[in-house]
């Protein structure tokens, strides 16, 4: 578990960072500020008690996202690729078979790295943030927080939409709901379990959409615009924006997702590490 002290360090790092580059790095924070005591997941280097270096590894069922940044004075020494070497053997020595490092899509100094690596890129996501629009959320659609009874319902949804195998599904749903701050919904459709939805609070007035899935055998009802109304009418109303990240590739959610108001800002590219 990372301490406070960490935790506004890796901040300081990360703003840093991303003001050198003019980019947006995924550290996943709601992941961060909640891992599990004797895991090893965070690989960080300090030079003089100053951090100069992180990398933050993620677990999402069989797969390990990979993301970090090093001080702008301390690159071109080798030290990512020194965490980056032990970043992969931790995850491969907790089970995952697929290691991806993911990397903004804007920084070529991510891509010649990359390329150094022979690392391969697999795909793409858009960052979203809704800019406005009409919202008209039906009574039929409402969200509810779910509970520990709704966890078999919730590792369905993984397998049905996200092609997790059961062993896979339920040790991620295990994992992120002891790992994250988010509030965890179930959405239903004139009073039955139809699909699921977390929110994040993410820095401050942002709240981020994640886990977004509706049954199979619901979908093409208008369900899934539905919940966007719902979500972005409450959160909206607090003085909150409103993000997202969707695949590049999955045309019909992204579809969806422009057609509601969002708009792509910045883009994630993801590399299988071998």
């Amino acid at each position: 578990m990372l301490t406070k002290d960490q935790l506004s360090e890796i901040r300081d790092l990360q703003d840093e960072c991303e003001a050198e580059d003019g980019i947006r790095l995924k550290l996943n924070w709601d992941m961060l500020e909640r891992r599990q005591d004797g895991i090893k997941q965070d690989f960080l280097v300090y030079d003089s008690n100053e951090l100069a270096g992180f990398i933050g590894l993620y677990g999402f069922g069989n797969k390990a996202e990979l993301c970090g940044m090093v001080k702008p004075e301390y690159r071109r020494k080798g030290l990512f690729s020194s965490m980056l070497n032990e970043a992969w053997e931790e995850a491969r020595k907790q089970g995952f078979h697929k290691i991806l490092l993911n990397a903004p899509s804007s920084s070529e100094s991510a891509k010649k790295f990359l390329a150094s690596l022979q690392a391969v890129y697999v795909f793409s996501e858009h960052q979203m943030k809704w800019e406005g629009g009409p919202l008209t959320p039906s009574d039929d659609v409402t969200l509810r927080l779910s509970t520990d009874q709704d966890i078999p319902f919730e590792t369905g949804l993984e397998i049905d939409c996200f092609g997790f195998t059961p062993i896979e599904a339920d040790m991620y749903v295990n994992r992120v709901k002891l790992e994250n701050r988010e509030q965890f919904f179930i959405i239903e459709f004139k009073g039955e379990a139809v699909g699921k939805v977390r929110l994040a609070e993410e820095k401050e007035k942002e709240s981020w959409i994640y886990g977004f899935a509706v049954s199979p055998k619901h979908q093409k009802k208008g369900i899934g615009r539905q919940t966007l109304h719902r979500i972005l009418s409450e959160e909206t109303s607090k003085g909150r924006s409103v993000f997202l990240e969707v695949e590049a590739k999955n045309l019909h959610a992204l579809k969806l997702y422009e057609s509601v108001g969002f708009k792509a800002y910045d883009a994630q590219d993801y590399y299988l590490l071998r």
